[in-house]
């Protein structure tokens, strides 16, 4: 009998991406990752692993035709943020479902996105697309201070920051325009947006085939930086600024085509109500599809399988509930040695896991980005009140003990 296969382009190597293969195994498909450096999934475990030029489309076009010969394609998709063009493209070279190749390109260039959703009326922060560091002095100057600067490609706040006058406008545009590649080594342009500094609480909607599954109330730590530190699930709104979020997410994913599988959608929430920060064609991290599930029985995962082998669905919630996330944050650099408290944060009622990211020995960096994030204590309730303090608490007993040196001592 022919096994139909689930062909993963890379994945996180932290977070939910390795939840894909086993939403795959519980839909009868068999998971197959295709990865340019195997080695970077120790996961992996008994996934099938499948070396390939992942960058190029014709590569990955290439691998599922050999893959083929073993079984029936059912879907190809991908939970990192670098490589759903790949997928959506090599999908549909395939005949397979995928969002159209160019409204993944358009949506994944922040200045292009946002172009796109200010023509069809969606509220979005005022900006300007720059190369050069001139240009990004004279658009702050435009825009008025503090703005934001970053790149028009990316995820996980890299590269991205509040700049309060002309002299670290420049030092940071500086930074952002040198790069030439992301931590994954695939090249980026050399082009950044430098926008209007949006007020007012941060939210997400997760949007799964066009329809908002529910809000998440995102924490952040502090300027000039974007370091997301949390998240509570659902988002404590009152209703009609609920709805007001959802409309705006839901004719955002119009605007750009992203009606098939999940969408991410970051926005913020001022007096004169949403605006709508950035769109992503793809689950959120930060394990909110976790928060999603423990919260309502909904398997955002599982879902986007779905999605993607043409089983599309709109699931109804099975349970009624809170959930939250806090993050262990590096605090310093320097070399861990080891964590306190994380039996104790095990103890705390309501928390269902606590997890660690790094290991004794690991040399630590802060880096003001999502990166610095090297733990977590995820906890649900019958509110999200009472699993947010859960989580709260689980963190507030944790403890990274660095030393200074390459070793840690014995």
């Amino acid at each position: 009998m022919t096994q139909d296969l689930l062909v993963l382009v890379e994945s996180n190597t932290t977070g939910t991406g390795r939840l894909f293969p086993e939403a795959a195994r519980a839909l009868g498909l068999q998971p197959v990752l295709l990865a340019s450096d195997p080695a970077r999934y120790s996961w992996a475990g008994d996934v099938e692993v499948v070396r390939a030029e992942t960058d190029s489309t014709e590569a990955v076009v290439d691998a599922c035709r050999r893959l083929a010969a073993t079984g029936r394609i059912a879907g190809i998709s991908t939970s990192s943020d670098y490589f759903v063009g790949t997928a959506a493209a090599a999908a549909a070279a395939l005949g397979l479902p995928a969002h159209a190749p160019e409204a993944i390109a358009a949506v994944r260039d922040k200045g292009v996105q946002r172009r796109l959703l200010a023509d069809q009326g969606v509220r979005v922060p005022r900006f300007t697309v720059v190369a050069g560091v001139d240009e990004a002095l004279e658009a702050a100057e435009s825009i008025g201070y503090p703005v934001v600067v970053k790149p028009v490609t990316g995820s996980g706040s890299l590269g991205v920051r509040r700049c309060a006058d002309p002299a670290e406008t420049a030092r940071h545009a500086a930074l952002v325009l040198a790069r030439g590649h992301n931590e994954r080594g695939v090249p980026v342009p050399r082009r950044l947006t430098v926008e209007e500094f949006m007020t007012g609480e941060e939210y997400s909607a997760e949007v799964l085939n066009g329809d908002v599954v529910g809000v998440t109330h995102k924490h952040l730590g502090a300027l000039p930086l974007f370091v997301e530190t949390g998240h509570d699930f659902p988002a404590r709104l009152a209703p009609a600024v609920h709805d007001a979020v959802c409309r705006a997410a839901e004719a955002a994913v119009r605007a750009l085509g992203l009606t098939l599988g999940p969408a991410h959608v970051e926005l913020r929430v001022d007096r004169e109500g949403p605006v709508l920060i950035e769109v992503n064609p793809r689950l959120a991290g930060g394990w909110i599809p976790r928060l999603v599930q423990e919260a309502t029985g909904i398997d955002l995962i599982l879902e986007t399988v779905k999605a993607f082998c043409g089983r599309a669905s709109t699931p109804d919630a099975t349970a009624r509930g809170g959930a939250a996330i806090r993050f262990v944050l590096a605090p310093d650099d320097g070399v861990l040695s080891h964590f306190d408290g994380v039996i104790e944060a095990r103890t705390v009622p309501g928390v269902t896991d606590v997890e660690i990211y790094r290991e004794p020995g690991t040399e630590i960096t802060v880096a003001g980005d999502f990166q610095d994030r090297i733990g977590h204590v995820l906890a649900r309730a019958d509110s999200p009140a009472a699993a947010a303090a859960a989580a709260t608490e689980g963190v507030r007993l944790i403890r990274p003990v660095l030393v200074t040196g390459t070793e840690v001592p014995a």
